[in-house]
Formats: structure tokens, sequence, C-alpha cells
């Protein structure tokens, strides 16, 4: 928090040329890209519930629980002091203020409270408000948000489970779910020997009783390697019955209210993602239901997957506004060599190109909420999700570590110091591109999706024609883009580079249809050129860098 009354004339020095104190910010209102987009891809409709969550997500108060509960992170606590065994974990208080923040704002479920065109746009903004304070809690609120198909696959599962997913109400207790008030849900796939291979993992599901199938009792012995927020109340769970490998839904209790055959091993001591607890689970007994068909537990937790894939896009992109908000202050009011750092030529094309990637990033999350939302209904729209939400995973959370440091060298050596949000930001970042398939794992379901789904190369193109004329190196890109998708040799060894592609064709269609000239032109001219390097501060001598920097400040 800020502190009252600090002392700048010192016994040495006076304390001068140093930023002030940013205080609140009203992250919705001065973010004129999340603005327009949220109407333009049909979720106006909840711009009064985005823009006063936006001004609770950017609070001094918000981010300083982010800071504290990732300070002091989860522990472990296997045992009570009388030796029992309870499997938990403590979190610091900061934690579930920030849970109660997102739950009590509906931000996990509001695309499933509101059945209407652009839902999913709209959870996605929320998502993409409070990251900007805070990833680690949003972990847990991706997985319940992302659980709800699966969970419909089986009806009995799902009445059974929905009604306290769905409420606005955070309850952290660790009591059986038919006690509680509101519950939240996690996953666990992968095992040591395979990590994303899961066709390796070894647990095993027995029936556990006559009953066989969705919605019958098994027990899973076996382990998972990465599990996520272990404090949910329940967890989906990949395990091999004799039918082949099967999803099932673990409780932290079982039905007669004893506690489940879940026991967390260690936490992980991770780069990042502080706050959020993630451990190592052996599973002994452990009782679950299973959801979907028997041996086809792999297709029923995808789009769960898919869900959290389009987080990991949209939580990169808002470390990325942060960033670049926080760069954007700290220049405006530092100086050296006789001006404003943001007056300084270099300085305002490392900081408008900065800008340009933000806006091309929220751009391609905002259009996929739109295709995520529409998909149950459009054949087109849930093409364009499956192929893009994949590809939208690989770049934009490749874009978001460099785009993040390139802020920190904007603040010098004071960007590299803890007390700066950006070595938090920067740590964060690298999560988002190894969780739910890293990059090799992504491209690959790029091609996948391509060659598997008859309607994904079509959606696509269809997608990004629409912007033909608008700029020649655009248009240039699109038919790479189709000579590259034509030559089916060595496609697995170009993958990244046709993901890449596919990317930018994306974000430079939804720019030069949408943004302004400024901001789609020096885009395009930037990374569609022939001697673009990917670092930033490149954009062209004669680029507006006024209309972009007052752009990136939320001015139109």
């Amino acid at each position: 928090m800020r502190p009252r009354n600090p002392i700048a004339n010192l016994p040495t020095h006076e304390v001068i040329n140093m930023p002030p104190h940013m205080g609140d910010q009203d992250l919705f209102a001065s973010d004129a890209a999340l603005r327009e987009g949220l109407e333009r891809e049909g979720a106006g409709w909840a711009a009064d519930h985005v823009a006063a969550f936006g001004r609770l997500a950017g609070r001094e108060e918000t981010f300083e629980w982010a800071e504290q509960a990732n300070r002091f992170g989860p522990e472990i606590r296997p045992f009570d002091r009388h030796g029992m065994r309870i499997n938990q974990v403590s979190f610091h208080p900061a934690y579930h203020q920030l849970m109660d923040l997102a739950i009590a704002n509906d931000l996990p479920t509001f695309a499933w409270n509101n059945a209407r065109p652009g839902n999913h746009v709209a959870h996605g903004a929320l998502s993409y408000l409070l990251n900007q304070a805070e990833g680690g809690v949003l972990c847990p609120m991706s997985m319940t948000y992302s659980v709800v198909p699966a969970l419909k696959t089986t009806p009995a599962v799902a009445d059974e489970w929905l009604p306290k997913l769905l409420v606005k109400e955070y309850d952290p207790r660790d009591i059986p779910v038919a006690e509680k008030t509101g519950i939240t849900m996690g996953m666990f796939m992968t095992e040591k020997q395979g990590g994303s291979d899961v066709r390796t993992n070894t647990t095993r599901a027995a029936p556990a009783g006559a009953e066989t199938g969705p919605g019958a009792g098994y027990l899973l012995n076996g382990h998972k390697f990465f599990c996520s927020a272990p404090m949910c109340d329940a967890f989906l769970a990949l395990a091999y019955t004799d039918n082949g490998i099967s999803c099932f839904l673990l409780p932290r209790w079982r039905p007669e209210g004893s506690r489940n055959g879940l026991f967390i091993q260690r936490l992980k001591d991770k780069v990042g993602n502080k706050s959020n607890a993630s451990s190592e689970m052996e599973l002994v007994d452990a009782w679950g239901v299973m959801v979907g068909e028997e041996g086809r537990g792999v297709r029923t937790i995808i789009e769960m997957v898919n869900g959290n894939r389009y987080y990991c896009a949209v939580s990169s992109a808002a470390l990325m506004r942060q960033a670049l908000v926080q760069a954007l202050h700290y220049t405006t009011h530092r100086s050296a060599f006789q001006r404003k750092l943001i007056q300084q030529p270099l300085m305002r094309n490392v900081l408008a190109d900065m800008a340009v990637e933000v806006e091309a990033a929220t751009a391609l999350w905002l259009r996929l909420g739109r295709a995520i939302g529409a998909a149950a209904g459009d054949d087109g729209e849930a093409a364009l999700a499956r192929i893009g939400t994949a590809v939208a995973k690989y770049w934009i959370c490749k874009r978001a570590p460099n785009l993040i440091f390139e802020a920190m060298e904007c603040h010098g050596g004071p960007g590299y110091v803890e007390e700066c949000i950006l070595p938090r930001l920067y740590r964060e970042a690298p999560v988002n591109s190894i969780w739910e398939g890293s990059g090799n794992v992504v491209c690959l379901d790029v091609l996948r999706a391509m060659f598997r789904e008859e309607a994904a190369i079509p959606a696509f193109l269809a997608e990004v024609e629409q912007a033909k004329g608008g700029h020649a190196l655009l248009d240039r890109l699109i038919a790479e883009v189709q000579a590259e998708l034509a030559d089916p040799s060595d496609l697995e060894l170009r993958a990244r580079r046709v993901t890449e592609m596919l990317a930018l064709a994306m974000q430079g269609s939804l720019l030069v249809r949408h943004a302004p000239a400024a901001v789609s032109d020096a885009f395009c001219r930037a990374r569609l050129g022939d001697r673009w390097s990917g670092a930033y501060g490149t954009l062209p001598r004669d680029s507006d860098f006024d209309a972009i920097l007052g752009r990136a400040r939320g001015e139109g």
C-alpha cells in the first residue's frame, strides 16, 4: 500500500525525478482496445459488469493482495497436530481475498450463468482484468470455468455438481461438498513418465461396485505429477480401465463423508505462479465417478484443456498489458538527458511497438471468445475456435516473456528489484506457455486440427480473408499461408513456422479491420515485412507514434 507521508528530503540528498505512486488503476476505462473489442465481439451487454470489475481488479488494495499472496505462498499440511493425515494446503489470507473477489464477481462462471452471445468474450475480459494484478488464483478459476462441458457429458454428475459450481460464493472450507455453499474444481492429467503424452499414464481405475460405465463409482490407484490447486473440491483425472483411458471426477471427500485417498506428496517450488499451489499426488483407492464414455477419457477432458488454453492466451495478454501500463507510467514521469524518457525517440519506438503487440494479442483473444461462445450452433465458428485457440495459446504465450522483459528494461535497475511488479509478471509468464501443452505440443495440435477437422482451414482462411485488400503485406502473408498449407511435406518440421504465420495473419486481419490505421499499419509493416527480428523498438520511422501511444493510454 502507499506509504503515508514519505520523506523526500533525506540527510544527504533530496529525492527527485522519481515517478509518483501509481495508486488505483481503472483497468477497463484505460484500455481502449478492450472497450471496443468487448462491444465488437458481442459482449457490449456485459460492459457495465466488466467495467465495475475493472475498477475492483485495479485497486491498489488488489495489487497489494497479489503481492502478499505471492510473497507468502501456500504451505503443505499433510498431517494435523495429532499425526492424522489431512492432506491440506494453507494459504495466506490475501489469497482467499483474491479468490473471493473473483468468485463474488462471477469470474469463473459468468459465461455459464449468462447463456447469450458474447458470454465467453465477457468471461475472457473478466479473466484479463484480474490477471493484470494476479495470475495464480486464476488457475483454479480457469479450471472451474473449463470443467463445465466435461461435466455435462454425464447428466447425473452435472446435476449433482453444477449447482454449487455456478454460485457466486467462495467457500474455502475443507469439508464435504454437501455441506459447502460453493465449490471450485481442478484437474489431474500428467504423470512422471509421460507428461503431455497421457497415453503413457499408468494410473488404473477399477469398479468400486457392480455398476460400471459413466456415472459409476471407481477406485483409482497411481500418481499424478502436476496437480495444480489441490485444495479444489473435486478434480477431473485420467486413468485406465480395461477398456482404455477414461475420465473420472475425484472429490476430496467420499460420498459417505470420509476423506478420499488423495495424498499430497509435496508442493512444487516453481519459478513463478507462487500464490498457486501445485503438487504431486498419490492416488490410493481414491474414489471417483466416471465422466463421459469409458475408454474416451481424452476426448472427454479435451474441452477442459481447450478452455484452459484460452485462459493461457488471455492471461499472457493481460500480463503484457500490465507490463505496458507500468512502462508507460514510469517513462512518462522519469527524465534522463534533459527529456522525459517517453519523449526520447528510441524509447517511443519501443513503447509503441509494445503497445501494438498488446493490442494484437487482445484483438485475437476477444475474437476467439466469440468463436467459443458460438461454437455449439455454428460449425465454422467451432472450427475457428478449435484451431484459433491453439494458435493463440502458442503465439501470445511465446510473445509475453520478452515483452515483459522490455518493460523491465524501460525501468532500468528499479525494474529488476522485487519491489516492482515486473519481476513477478516476468516469472508468471512462462507458465502459460508450458501449462496445457508447451510450444511443440501445441503446434502439433494446430496441425492436427488443420488436417483432422475438415472445416478448420476453410474457417481460418474465411476469417483472415475478410481483410484482403486492406494492406498489401497482409495480402502477401495470406497467400504465403495458403502456399504453406498446400505443401504437405515436412509439416511437422515446419509446425512452429506455420503456427506463427497463422497467428500473424489472424492478428493482422483483425487489426486491419478494427484497429486505427496507425496501429494496423505499424503492425503489418513491422511484423509482416522481410526484416522483422521479433525484437521491440523496430517500428518504421514514419509510424504515428503519438496516436499509438495515446491509444495505449486509453485515449482512443
